[in-house]
């Protein structure tokens, strides 16, 4: 006997999200401090300024394609063509967005150690003061991001993460924090001679971002490749299923199909057969298990 808890397979993602809502807001902030630091660190010949500023561009290309993401999941979301909605599409936007935060982490690198064997002279207190503005911005950006968990939900498993918001999130997070390393390596030009500072600070920068999005591009593609889900859901299923001591789950697959959502299929062998419905009541409703595909057998069979 097989079944399906529902026929539609949106599940949810024809809604406006709130991450959709706060990311344009933050589009609209980073395109504008983009330009500033981009012409201040060519007007007064900062690489670790520069390099925020390029980032910060980056950032806001990584920015719009999360929101495109957003919006093309929302319009397609009952789109036939989709086997189970397109969750998945945010999964593939964060993975997206990690390569891209990877491989402007190599160009930050590269960058800054050319101006390392290159160096050029710094006007100090005014790339302190945009730094410093740079930081500010960000650091509201952040605010505005929130929690990069769906639905605002936090959960200690990243299978239930919006991977797209995580994405603009640590691209406004490395922005952050550039801007830091950028104010540190300044001031220490500024006051104690250490010019040098400035151009490996932005290799430090692009090492923690290259981490950030190696993270990233692991927990996105556990969603795109299929991946099971946690020990912990898996676990919580067989209990609350074999509870009944006449069940016994021969098969078992569980796996993301959008942040915090499940589908599941399960083959259970019994000596007392229930409707499939009777099955998918003994599961828990906190999973976020959306789409239950049942198949029952009698033992002996």
């Amino acid at each position: 006997m097989i079944g399906s808890r529902r026929n539609d397979h949106m599940f949810g993602q024809e809604r406006r999200t709130e991450g959709e809502r706060r990311t344009i807001i933050v589009i609209a902030i980073t395109s504008v401090m983009m330009v500033i630091e981009i012409a201040a660190g060519i007007a007064y010949g900062s690489m670790a300024l520069l390099a925020d500023g390029l980032h910060m561009g980056s950032h806001t290309a990584a920015l719009g394609l999360a929101v495109f993401a957003y919006v093309y999941a929302r319009r397609h979301a009952d789109d036939e063509r989709f086997s189970f909605g397109t969750g998945k599409v945010n999964a593939l936007a964060g993975f997206t967005g990690a390569v891209v935060l990877a491989g402007f982490a190599v160009v930050m690198a590269i960058e800054s150690i050319e101006r390392f064997l290159n160096p050029v002279t710094i006007i100090f207190n005014h790339a302190i003061v945009v730094a410093i503005v740079g930081l500010v911005v960000n650091g509201f950006s952040m605010v505005v991001l929130g929690g990069h968990h769906s639905d605002g939900r936090r959960t200690h498993e990243h299978d239930h993460e919006d991977h797209n918001l995580r994405s603009a999130y640590l691209h406004v997070l490395a922005d952050a924090l550039t801007s830091l390393l950028a104010i540190f390596a300044l001031l220490a030009g500024k006051y104690v001679g250490a010019t040098w500072l400035d151009p490996v600070m932005g290799v430090v920068g692009a090492v923690l971002v290259f981490r950030w999005s190696w993270g990233l591009l692991n927990q996105s593609a556990r969603v795109l490749l299929d991946r099971q889900a946690p020990d912990h859901v898996r676990r919580t299923i067989v209990e609350a299923i074999e509870r009944h001591t006449t069940n016994k789950i021969s098969d078992l697959h569980v796996w993301s199909i959008g942040p915090g959502y499940y589908a599941v299929e399960i083959a259970i062998i019994t000596d007392e057969p229930l409707g499939p419905d009777d099955y998918r009541r003994m599961l828990p409703d906190d999973l976020g298990l959306v789409h239950v595909i049942v198949e029952v057998s009698r033992s002996g069979i």
